[in-house]
């Protein structure tokens, strides 16, 4: 659902809060930031957060340290008397009361993202997707400071785009995870590079249709100047309908075949065309990152970091000394000849699935479950019949995926994520991948994904000793 933003007098870049009123809906790391970045600004900062002030712990703290009235337990229309100015965080829904209000009223509303963008001096390359972009934006930024150039990584990743200014300046380089969410709330950011990586079905619990979280994605094109560059991945046949959003210079990247403009393999190297020669960065076979998926991402951040004037020799050295994020297909260990993988992070079924297409077939033990979001897991049944050997199901989701999954796969109802873990353990076999790829969210059992994926590791650790070591 995107949020029709309310023209404002404030300027589109380096705007004058000095003493405007400013209330920032969620209190979270993304409104926490967006605070303090406001009151630097000279704002008089109120925060509002629809959880009890006891549930907010230090973020309530760290408010009230810098000078905000803190509103716990609700976000009522009523706060936005004399308010001039409304700052929302990616979990508040734009389509919620106070939100509605504040549109009915004129009061101009920005997201954490757009508020950082007005404020920032250097470029940005942003980053989205349905799954992927965490790696990508990481990428990204450990090819642009391993080539000198400076600027922040994060965004949806991490450290929240207002906090990033800390390192910004003329000659910096941001690299923006954005999500979904995030860009429901933006205008005046506009990347001088973006890409949207690809498009599945995610977040249908809060989007109505696919159609709706797809519009959310392709504002960050729409925002784009025309002498920017946006790319889109070719292999992806749900990113087409993108095109028509695409207002900046377009550019593709593919694991598959050549593409006109943009980045592709060929016999087994990493090949960039841009408006020169094609220029080889690196062999494929130098990323430490498995799967088909992982060397996507690897081009869409190559391109990226071309596209801002890294030379291909630092793109290269980049891409050789990155290695996996937590809970992103991340290998915990080796036991008994076999392979443990946490992917805590694929949250939704599309991702679910290229973490399995990794792996070889019939060798995986899948734990798959937690908070489903709504999607269809009907495009997994033929990967599952392929690829696992079990699937362990968890969580609040095991009874529709028991239903779902039935006569395709053996299914193993284990609970929690502990217990599939010594099922697991109990049934692999020398050469076999116990693989968490949970294809849903966290929030029934965990805080986070991060959490999950902690609870995996922990679980996998107590099994013993890894290959090679002493016990």
């Amino acid at each position: 659902m995107r949020l029709t933003m309310t023209r404002t007098p404030l300027a589109a870049r380096d705007p004058d809060l000095r003493n405007l009123r400013v209330l920032v809906l969620g209190l979270g790391r993304s409104g926490l930031a967006a605070t303090r970045l406001a009151t630097r600004a000279g704002a008089r900062v109120e925060v509002a957060d629809a959880r009890p002030e006891a549930a907010l712990g230090e973020a309530a703290v760290a408010a009230r340290a810098l000078g905000a009235a803190l509103h716990a337990g609700g976000h009522p229309p009523e706060l936005l008397a004399g308010i001039e100015l409304v700052v929302l965080s990616p979990g508040v829904p734009t389509g919620s009361e106070i939100v509605r209000a504040a549109r009915a009223r004129g009061v101009p509303l920005w997201g954490e993202v757009e508020l950082a963008a007005r404020f920032c001096h250097g470029r940005i390359v942003g980053i989205t997707g349905s799954n992927g972009k965490s790696t990508v934006t990481s990428m990204v930024g450990t090819i642009l400071r391993g080539a000198g150039i400076p600027g922040g990584t994060g965004g949806n990743l991490a450290t929240p785009f207002c906090d990033l200014l800390e390192l910004d300046g003329p000659a910096a380089v941001h690299a923006v995870e954005l999500s979904s969410f995030q860009l429901e709330a933006v205008d005046a950011l506009s990347p001088d590079v973006a890409t949207i990586l690809n498009l599945s079905p995610d977040h249908l619990d809060r989007y109505p249709t696919l159609d709706a979280y797809a519009d959310a994605k392709a504002r960050v094109l729409e925002i784009q100047r025309p002498d920017a560059a946006a790319l889109l991945n070719a292999d992806d046949a749900a990113s087409r309908r993108f095109e028509r959003s695409r207002r900046a210079r377009a550019y593709s990247f593919s694991t598959r075949r050549e593409v006109e403009r943009g980045g592709f393999v060929r016999e087994g190297a990493l090949v960039l065309r841009l408006d020169a020669a094609d220029e080889t960065v690196l062999a494929t076979a130098e990323l430490a990152l498995p799967g088909e998926h992982n060397l996507s991402n690897a081009i869409a951040a190559a391109l990226c970091c071309a596209l801002v004037g890294c030379a291909p020799a630092e793109i290269g050295r980049g891409l050789r000394a990155f290695r996996p994020l937590p809970h992103r297909l991340e290998l915990v260990a080796r036991i008994g000849g076999v392979r443990w993988f946490n992917d805590s992070k694929a949250t939704n079924p599309d991702s679910a699935a290229r973490a399995l297409g990794a792996f070889p077939p019939g060798s995986v033990h899948l734990i798959l479950g937690g908070k489903d979001k709504g999607a269809d897991w009907g495009p997994l049944a033929d990967l599952l019949a392929r690829h696992a050997r079990q699937v362990l199901l968890v969580g609040q989701a095991t009874e529709l995926l028991a239903k779902r999954l039935a006569g395709i796969v053996p299914l193993v109802e284990c609970g929690s994520v502990g217990r599939a873990v010594a099922l697991a353990a109990a049934a692999a076999r020398t050469g076999d991948v116990v693989l968490l790829a949970p294809g849903c969210a966290s929030f029934d059992q965990y805080r986070n994904f991060e959490e999950r994926g902690e609870d995996f590791r922990r679980a996998v650790r107590a099994l013993g000793p890894e290959d090679g070591t002493d016990a």
